[in-house]
């Protein structure tokens, strides 16, 4: 039978799996505290770094619907658990991965899909989303202006076609 505290930690970290929008599995061997302390600011506000047990980790897991994890855990594995951008935990985490070469990105999972470590890694080379919703923002204002400016050519195009066809209406009326 479980120890309840053993019970108790798995469903935390259901919890945690079900209410963050992704994971990042990581191994913390050789990094200090005040390293793991560092990582954890780096992080950002909306992402929590937690030190775990493999065991009631996979556990947790796997009942919250993730199975695709199950042979990352393996060695001194920490996650990091992120309820708001991802992009910018990922950029976090790569960030003080290259200064702190001891700190390895296993993998994870975002809103359900598994994710190597390469696909993490991309994930923060992505520009944060108040960038990308502002660059999609100037895209749609730019054809707006494109499209006003083509409604208004037509009708003076048409003006000018007329007064060049009356003009020249003139001239042949004139000559003959």
């Amino acid at each position: 039978m479980a120890r309840p505290d053993k019970s108790t930690a798995v469903a935390e970290l259901t919890d945690k799996f079900r209410s963050s929008s992704a994971a990042v599995l990581t191994e913390y061997r050789g990094l200090t505290v005040a390293q793991l302390k560092q990582l954890r600011r780096s992080l950002g506000e909306n992402a929590q770094y937690a030190v775990v047990k493999n065991t009631l980790t996979k556990i947790a897991a796997n009942e919250a619907g993730i199975t695709s994890l199950d042979d990352q855990f393996a060695g001194p594995t920490a996650v990091a658990f992120i309820t708001g951008d991802p992009v910018e935990s990922a950029k976090g985490l790569r960030d003080f991965a290259k200064e702190n070469p001891n700190l390895i990105i296993k993998g994870g999972v975002l809103d359900g899909k598994a994710l190597s470590a390469d696909e993490i890694k991309k994930l923060a080379d992505l520009e944060s989303r108040e960038v990308l919703l502002a660059k999609l923002a100037g895209a749609f204002k730019g054809k707006q202006t494109q499209t006003a400016q083509l409604f208004q050519a037509l009708p003076s195009k048409l003006v000018r076609t007329v007064d060049a066809l009356r003009a020249k209406q003139a001239e042949q009326g004139g000559a003959e």
